[in-house]
């Protein structure tokens, strides 16, 4: 599994034109997820979201979590991060977990983010989406649940 995240003042996701979903100050996660990922992988991520020291404190350091900012996510499912470039020009998406085992993971993210206490907002699952965000910082960060430790 994993997830760009992009520290954003807002950020909003549109589907056919309508405002779909909308946040404030906190994070805008890019979620993608592979076959062989599970629930407890999702959990884990999502616990990591939640906790990452990547919010200033006081003296302008990263050293304050989404939860101890009181911020929100939105969750944007993104298959295209598993994409294999390395042949050719056209992306490859195999390494794209299938409909049927992403959905239910992508679920199970959101629900592990608001059980950690953080509000969250999602686009819609294989939908055309229009997303919008007002990058704080910059902040990016790129997760992957292969560089977390502990079992996965």
């Amino acid at each position: 599994m994993r997830a760009v995240l992009q520290r954003v003042r807002a950020a909003s996701v549109a589907i056919a034109g309508e405002t779909a979903a909308q946040t404030g100050p906190g994070l805008l996660i890019l979620l993608g997820v592979a076959p062989d990922d599970t629930e407890a992988q999702a959990r884990q991520l999502a616990a990591k979201c939640a906790g990452l020291r990547i919010f200033e404190d006081e003296n302008g350091k990263m050293n304050r979590s989404l939860l101890e900012t009181g911020g929100e996510a939105l969750v944007v499912s993104q298959f295209t991060l598993y994409a294999d470039c390395r042949h050719g020009k056209r992306p490859s998406f195999t390494g794209a977990a299938r409909p049927e085992t992403a959905v239910p993971l992508y679920e199970a993210f959101q629900q592990a983010l608001r059980e950690a206490g953080v509000p969250v907002q999602h686009g819609e699952f294989g939908a055309d989406m229009l997303v919008s965000l007002q990058n704080d910082g910059p902040v990016t960060i790129l997760l992957d649940t292969a560089d977390l430790p502990g079992k996965h």
